[in-house]
């Protein structure tokens, strides 16, 4: 019998944590005014998600989709790591089907776990041989989350060696008012710089006078004490 998505939620309630929900609810902002305003948990750990992955591992795209559309947060995850897994496993007609899918739904990927968990996997694997006009589109969404879904893919590139996407979308987003943009941001930057100290530091050179604070920090994190220091300082 195929799985649905009515019974992959009926385990997902049988997995309930009341107490770990309580305890999400407050981590993930979901208070009045909070950006994951009204979302729902069940208190399931994100391991104990992936180690149910294999076994549903037939499970038909639309009903993938339709746990995807859940109002509880843990369904929506659960949804985004079997796309992902429909999405290493098949064909490229499957993968550009998924990725299409996945932009279609980006009103339910709505958290920054949701997003830094699936981005690169997804839109970043599709879009490593492609044009990445996507990308630039989505850094210029109203969406916070589209937003940082441009941003997050480009750690697929990055991976690869391929910095200028990551880049010049860091410069688009210097500007922008959320603080969870900041901090993805700050994030590819870091990695850009495991990998390639020169590049980054040319970057911040060009630019760290007037990057938000919290993506300055974030990108210099690794930085020895002294040299961050001075970044934070202004004195470089």
């Amino acid at each position: 019998m195929s799985v649905t998505a009515s019974m992959i939620i009926n385990n997902l309630e049988a997995h309930s944590h009341p107490e770990a929900a309580r305890f999400a609810q407050r981590y993930f902002k979901t208070g009045p005014g909070e950006y994951a305003e009204g979302d729902l948990f069940r208190g399931i750990r994100v391991p104990v998600l992936r180690k149910m992955v294999p076994a549903l591992d037939g499970t038909p795209l639309p009903e993938v989709i339709r746990l995807l559309e859940s109002a509880f947060h843990e369904d929506r995850l659960l949804a985004l790591l079997l796309l992902m897994r429909h999405f290493e496993k098949g064909n490229e007609a499957v993968r550009q089907h998924i990725h299409d899918l996945y932009l279609a739904h980006t009103r339910f990927i709505n958290n920054w776990d949701l997003v830094d968990i699936s981005s690169q996997y997804i839109v970043g694997v599709y879009l490593c041989s492609r044009d990445r006009t996507l990308l630039y589109q989505l850094a210029a969404s109203k969406s916070l989350w589209e937003r940082r879904i441009a941003i997050t893919a480009t750690f697929h590139f990055i991976r690869n060696g391929e910095f200028r996407d990551t880049l010049a979308l860091a410069e688009l987003l210097l500007d922008d008012p959320q603080e969870l943009l900041h901090k993805a941001t700050g994030w590819m930057l870091r990695e850009v710089g495991k990998r390639d100290q020169p590049t980054l530091d040319s970057f911040l050179k060009r630019n760290y006078r007037q990057m938000p604070r919290v993506m300055l920090r974030y990108a210099i994190e690794r930085f020895p004490e002294e040299r961050r220091l001075r970044y934070l300082k202004g004195q470089v």
